[in-house]
């Protein structure tokens, strides 16, 4: 509801911007009749540069409405584990999932419902990493395993 006010919002603004363009194009031009153009040339040359002006501005205000800005998401690049380092410090698969979720922000009860283990067993995966990784806090575990590449 909110997205459709501020669409609303968005067109009534361009909408008098708009307005409030042809008001001074068609002040401009009032000026120019009352100045230049109509002593000056005749009435088939002021009813061509009227036509002109306003095909321009139609064209302008036209493409202004329909274009539509496109959003390029940039695809990341697949990470690939370290096996080198995840073999190094003996983190076995689970203990990787394990340490992958709690990157995600899930707590032990969340990532044991997500990987079907006890609430005991997530905790001693836990304990396990926090030895193997060298650090005392879920934080800690997330940064170290980023740094050595075993988490993205």
């Amino acid at each position: 509801m909110i997205l459709i006010i501020h669409t609303i919002f968005v067109w009534m603004r361009k909408g008098i911007i708009y307005g409030l363009a042809l008001a001074a194009l068609f002040f401009v031009l009032r000026w120019i009749e009352y100045k230049f153009v109509i002593r000056e040339f005749s009435r088939e040359f002021y009813i061509g540069l009227i036509a002109v002006i306003f095909v321009v501005v139609g064209v302008w205000a036209g493409r202004k409405l329909t274009t539509t800005k496109r959003i390029v998401k940039e695809t990341a690049p697949l990470f690939v584990v370290n096996q080198e380092n995840l073999s190094r410090l003996e983190i076995s698969k689970r203990e990787l999932e394990v340490l992958d979720l709690m990157a995600q922000g899930l707590s032990n009860q969340q990532i044991a419902d997500r990987l079907a283990l006890s609430l005991n067993t997530v905790k001693t995966h836990t304990s396990n990493l926090f030895i193997r990784l060298d650090v005392k806090r879920r934080t800690q575990a997330i940064q170290k395993g980023k740094d050595l590449k075993l988490i993205p």
